[in-house]
């Protein structure tokens, strides 16, 4: 192998982000779809200084989670772009989930964890897909 190809494990990690980024991103969208169809389904904790109405978390989860799947997608082309968004809604996604702990903290705290797992995947070992 020489200096300037990718190491096999790089590139794997950069396509485990993309795969990661479309797999989190039908999540946000059915957990969007399932807080604008039916808002109960979600139980909100007393006490928490973001009071938010759950059907306006909804379409931001269904929002973000298109998103990351088109960007996930574009990832695994070798889009810089989409590397670029990828991490930025990644970042958002991250901010979202931990906004949303008190209505499914379970669910908002191993989103946050993926997200982070994708921020590194992508700021690592984003650029090699490209040189692949």
């Amino acid at each position: 192998m020489s200096q300037n190809e990718p190491s096999g494990w790089a590139i794997g990690w950069a396509l485990f982000a993309a795969v990661i980024m479309i797999t989190v991103g039908c999540f946000q969208v059915i957990s969007g779809i399932a807080a604008i169809a039916e808002d109960d389904i979600y139980v909100r904790t007393p006490n928490y200084i973001l009071d938010l109405d759950v059907s306006q978390w909804g379409w931001v989860h269904l929002l973000l989670g298109v998103v990351l799947i088109l960007a996930g997608l574009g990832v695994m082309t070798g889009n810089v772009l989409a590397r670029a968004v990828g991490v930025f809604i990644a970042a958002l996604s991250a901010i979202a989930n931990f906004a949303f702990l008190p209505y499914y903290p379970i669910w908002a705290i191993a989103i946050i964890a993926i997200d982070v797992a994708i921020i590194w995947a992508l700021t690592a070992h984003g650029r090699d897909v490209v040189a692949e």
